[in-house]
């Protein structure tokens, strides 16, 4: 893009495989939004071993293949929370704090998100807005740290206030056992790191960037889902096709439009916990 902003969503195998992929409905997304499909061609796809990377250049996409530390392999699927899932998710951070130190701009999303419409008419260009992130339940302010941060999906400039925030964030890997990027990115912003920086962060309104935590309230404006609130790969699929079925409904021109939509209960996801 012309502000050198890029869009990216990290991959492995595990992403690729199956019947119906989750990388391949990550991509349905930007073939059935409105007004997503030239976004594709922004879209950069980091590939963290070589089958997501090989299947990426299969699509002809923007592919880009990231180089693990040492023996990490992260092929198979990292349930979340596992040792592996926290490493991916470091590896992640790193890599996204390089984008940032070369002059980029980006938004992040995870590949369990849905761009069922162009988001960037919902996210700000104001100078002093630094983060725009998700949201796993917006509690009605969007300048509000109560909000519990979802990493799933944000957009943020490169400058030097966020170039040190990565820093810092990275550096806390080692002193934080036990903790995803995300948990750790919550407890350094409740120590006051945005405020610290002097980082404008502006928390998004699941009506336009919703996700399974928390349904959007309206289907004519919501821009992305994410399958948050859920533990296994097999669940989000499972709940993100209904999600692209209720899409199609929603569009369809001879659906009967006099009842209200709802969308589909998340039954997978509310399952996978158990």
């Amino acid at each position: 893009m012309a502000n050198k902003t890029v869009i990216i969503a990290v991959v492995n195998r595990a992403y690729t495989e199956g019947d119906k992929p989750m990388f391949d409905i990550f991509l349905d997304g930007f073939w059935l939004g409105e007004d997503t499909r030239q976004l594709a061609n922004h879209l950069l796809i980091v590939a963290v071993d070589q089958t997501a990377f090989e299947r990426c250049m299969f699509l002809r996409l923007h592919c880009y293949m990231l180089k693990t530390d040492g023996g990490d392999d992260f092929v198979d699927e990292k349930v979340y929370m596992s040792e592996d899932f926290i490493k991916m998710m470091w590896l992640r951070t790193r890599f996204l704090g390089d984008v940032l130190r070369r002059g980029y701009n980006f938004i992040f999303t995870d590949t369990d998100v849905l761009w069922l419409r162009n988001p960037f008419p919902r996210l700000t260009l104001n100078e002093t807005v630094d983060l725009q992130i998700s949201v796993d339940r917006f509690d009605g302010d969007q300048w509000s740290q109560t909000n519990p941060l979802n990493t799933g999906f944000y957009m943020i400039k490169s400058n030097n206030k966020t170039i040190a925030l990565f820093d810092e964030w990275y550096m806390q890997r080692n002193t934080s056992v036990g903790m995803k990027e995300q948990d750790v990115l919550v407890e350094l912003m409740h120590k006051g790191v945005f405020k610290r920086l002097g980082l404008g962060v502006r928390f998004l309104d699941t009506i336009y960037f919703s996700g399974f935590c928390q349904d959007s309230r309206d289907s004519n404006v919501v821009s992305t889902v994410h399958a948050n609130c859920c533990r296994t790969i097999r669940a989000k699929v499972n709940d993100l096709i209904n999600v692209v079925h209720d899409w199609k409904r929603f569009r369809d021109p001879s659906d009967n439009k006099t009842m209200d939509f709802i969308w589909s209960n998340h039954l997978a996801c509310q399952n996978s916990w158990t």
